[in-house]
């Protein structure tokens, strides 16, 4: 089904795989739940209805304390610290990881990560997605540790908020109002939510 969403990386800051440049097919169920202006508040629990072991989730990461430890907006531009640079680098490379996960599209702020990640079974790996957790809590734990052994290799002083939110896409319009809150969320800073005046 063509939509609407933009080339992947046109606007500083938003990424997606090198290999993965449009995603004309980003979302495929029926539309229920179109997007707030803002995020909403993090829930204490995920979905009970739902496993989270296949779909596409919108999901935000943030720094503790919402510390601006992945670099800072100047010009427009996220321009990367060390360890943004391998947060950044993380997600892009995170289904060689996980087989079962593909980031449609991601990008790195200052003081947190937004990325919409796809779960399948693929067709050359049956068998792959956890069973006795979560796949999405397999793969959020999994980069969240990748991004704190790497600070800790590298004596960098970093750490994460302890929890995550998550999303579940539901349908085009909820999809596509995502993709461009990701796109846009380096030009929005100063309007962002997350954004605490540094």
């Amino acid at each position: 089904m063509k939509h609407n969403t933009q080339i992947v990386g046109m606007l500083p800051g938003a990424s997606a795989p090198a290999n993965n440049p449009v995603r004309d097919s980003l979302h495929t169920t029926p539309d229920t739940a179109p997007l707030q202006t803002q995020l909403p508040q993090r829930k204490n629990i995920r979905a009970e209805f739902h496993d989270y072991s296949g779909g596409d989730y919108f999901i935000t990461i943030c720094t503790k304390d919402k510390y601006h430890y992945f670099g800072k907006i100047h010009d427009g531009k996220m321009k990367f610290s060390e360890i943004g640079k391998y947060a950044h680098d993380a997600l892009e490379t995170l289904h060689t990881h996980y087989p079962y996960a593909e980031t449609l599209l991601f990008v790195v702020m200052p003081n947190h990560i937004h990325a919409i990640i796809r779960i399948t079974e693929p067709a050359d790996a049956p068998g792959s997605i956890p069973t006795i957790r979560t796949a999405l809590g397999v793969i959020v734990g999994g980069y969240k540790q990748s991004v704190t052994r790497f600070a800790r290799r590298n004596n960098i002083e970093f750490n994460w908020q302890s929890r995550y939110h998550d999303h579940i896409i539901r349908g085009t319009t909820d999809g596509n109002n995502i993709a461009d809150y990701i796109l846009n969320n380096v030009a929005r800073w100063n309007s962002d939510c997350f954004y605490n005046g540094e």
